[in-house]
């Protein structure tokens, strides 16, 4: 499918999630709100996946297994390839002290799972807005 004339291609969105069934609801949400998607189960895949693609906004869940998401955010917030990209932090775990740590880790976002995919997909047009208007950290 082409994009209508004057327009780039359709942002593209890791989601990074061990659990099958939330990374692809996240993903179906997604392509149903006019996004590409590509799918990551652990850390080290997300990582290889975002070297690879350069995704425009990255979704990770902080409870991974091979490499969690807080090790592979720092990873890519410290490469040149990938440190301007958008992390949102996604996490079941509703600490008072997460959304500090996520951000410590690089995380420019932080949602809490379980939530709605509207709102999903709201945070991701606002990194997409932020990312478009922000300088380069």
């Amino acid at each position: 499918m082409s994009n209508p004339p004057g327009e780039g291609p359709k942002p593209l969105v890791l989601v990074v999630d061990d659990y099958q069934d939330a990374r692809e609801m996240y993903a179906e949400y997604l392509e149903f709100s006019g996004f590409r998607v590509a799918e990551a189960k652990n850390g080290a895949e997300a990582l290889d996946k975002a070297f690879e693609l350069l995704p425009d906004v990255i979704l990770m869940d902080l409870s991974l297994p091979v490499i969690d998401g807080w090790e592979a955010t720092r990873r890519l917030k410290s490469d040149e390839r990938t440190k301007t990209i958008p992390v949102v932090a996604l996490t079941g775990h509703a600490l008072t002290g997460q959304p500090g740590g996520a951000q410590d880790a690089g995380c420019d976002s932080f949602v809490i799972k379980p939530c709605l995919p509207d709102a999903l997909v709201e945070e991701v047009k606002r990194m997409l807005a932020g990312r478009k208007t922000l300088p380069a950290r």
